[in-house]
């Protein structure tokens, strides 16, 4: 629950929380292949999201809080959702394009995440676990809208 101990690192637990899935889809994006990617963040997504449901009660009541900020796996679920829905396979395959491509995901999402612009901030209503995560996975959409907007002049034509 804690993203492997991030979430409790201060300040900013949260933005400590997307690192995990930002590094994991930098280490599979050495492979040059788009769809190890888009795998590895697909599984971590629902891995996350099936954590932070099932779970969620439970830190609830350990932390004695909605949405503790210990809890840092929805911010891996939302990052890793935000990176599985850049356009991998038309960037140029090298360590700049991963590089830009990770450090915009991130940025965007955690922009989103932070933010939580109307519908998003709604859904911490949600019981249970689903309050923690649909927030942080509807952050995800308008942070990889931005990233294709940010990443289209790098998206190769050949």
């Amino acid at each position: 629950m804690t993203g492997a101990g991030t979430g409790l690192l201060k300040p900013a637990p949260g933005t400590w929380g997307s690192v995990p899935a930002v590094i994991l889809a930098f280490l599979l994006g050495l492979t040059g292949e788009a769809w190890a990617i888009s795998i590895g963040m697909a599984v971590t997504a629902v891995l996350a999201t099936w954590g932070c449901v099932a779970l969620g009660p439970w830190a609830e009541a350990r932390w004695q809080r909605h949405d503790p900020p210990e809890v840092v796996i929805d911010e891996v679920a939302g990052q890793a959702l935000t990176l599985l829905l850049l356009p991998w396979a038309w960037l140029e395959p090298s360590i700049t394009w991963l590089a830009i491509s990770c450090g915009v995901g991130f940025v965007s999402f955690r922009i989103f995440d932070i933010l939580k612009p109307p519908p998003i901030r709604g859904l911490q209503r949600f019981p249970f676990g689903w309050g923690i995560v649909l927030d942080d996975l509807a952050a995800a959409v308008p942070a990889a809208i931005l990233c294709w907007i940010v990443l289209l002049p790098f998206i190769s034509t050949s």
